[in-house]
């Protein structure tokens, strides 16, 4: 009798533990997903003929921490369901101890969260946002492998906080190759900083790709330069943003070159 009240107290116990750990568990993940909170429009410049850089305070006091990759959630007061006002944007700056973040949206003809921010949102107004969030990040050993940003549009805006933060607190790399590709000159996003980062960063390598111009460097798509790049196949890992369609193409190819899924890792938008 007294190894079964032991017995039955035991189960009791595993059983309240279990239950313990559930609640704590679920307690954990669901404190982890960050809290709406304010973010003021401190600046808009317009970089390109469809595309604008919007500077966002955030509200809460000290630095707005992230990992570069990482992205933010607008709430928008574009539609009655809640998640049907939310879009997404990757933080196009580097962690920098400060809480003002950089988002580069591009506008879309029919993307109703664009437009509300392009004809509506001036300097001095409010965002309702959420993050940071997202696993679209630099793993912790940059020198295992090569490395390549492949991106169209905005899609480069996570890259060019990785990059920023690479060089900032001189991280050891193997080859890093950034692939933009756009329409024309006049879309190129952040040409300048990716040149002179190309200039101070060891191992790193600027390839952008217009699709309808003619210039003096590369023309057509991106999957034409990577495909080149890895005639060899040397081990490399691939880092894809960008629209889905972009992005199904890329994968594929990469697969028929000789790569393994595990060498992909993306963030489609759209």
């Amino acid at each position: 009798m007294v190894f079964v009240n032991h017995y039955t107290n035991l189960q009791h116990l595993l059983e309240f533990s279990k239950f313990k750990y559930a609640v704590c568990y679920l307690y954990k993940n669901i404190t982890m997903v960050p809290q709406w909170q304010t973010g003021t429009v401190k600046r808009i410049e317009q970089t390109a003929p469809n595309t604008r850089r919007y500077w966002i305070e955030m509200e809460t006091p000290g630095a707005f921490v992230f990992k570069p990759g990482q992205f933010v959630t607008l709430d928008l007061p574009i539609h009655e369901q809640r998640n049907k006002r939310w879009r997404s944007y990757s933080i196009a700056s580097m962690p920098d101890d400060s809480n003002v973040i950089e988002l580069v949206i591009v506008y879309v003809a029919d993307g109703v969260g664009s437009r509300y921010i392009f004809e509506h949102i001036k300097e001095g107004d409010t965002f309702t946002m959420r993050g940071p969030q997202g696993v679209f990040v630099l793993p912790e050993d940059l020198m295992e492998k090569d490395y390549y940003f492949i991106c169209t549009g905005t899609g480069i805006a996570p890259f060019r906080s990785m990059l920023h933060y690479i060089n900032y607190h001189n991280i050891p790399h193997k080859q890093i190759n950034l692939l933009f590709g756009t329409r024309t000159r006049q879309d190129l996003l952040y040409a300048d900083e990716m040149r002179e980062l190309e200039r101070m960063l060891p191992a790193f390598t600027y390839r952008p790709v217009l699709s309808r111009e003619e210039w003096e460097g590369d023309t057509g798509y991106v999957h034409a330069i990577y495909e080149k790049l890895t005639i060899d196949k040397h081990p490399s890992s691939f880092m894809l943003c960008g629209w889905k369609a972009m992005i199904d193409e890329a994968k594929e190819r990469i697969l028929k070159i000789g790569y393994d899924k595990k060498d992909i890792h993306l963030e489609i938008y759209g």
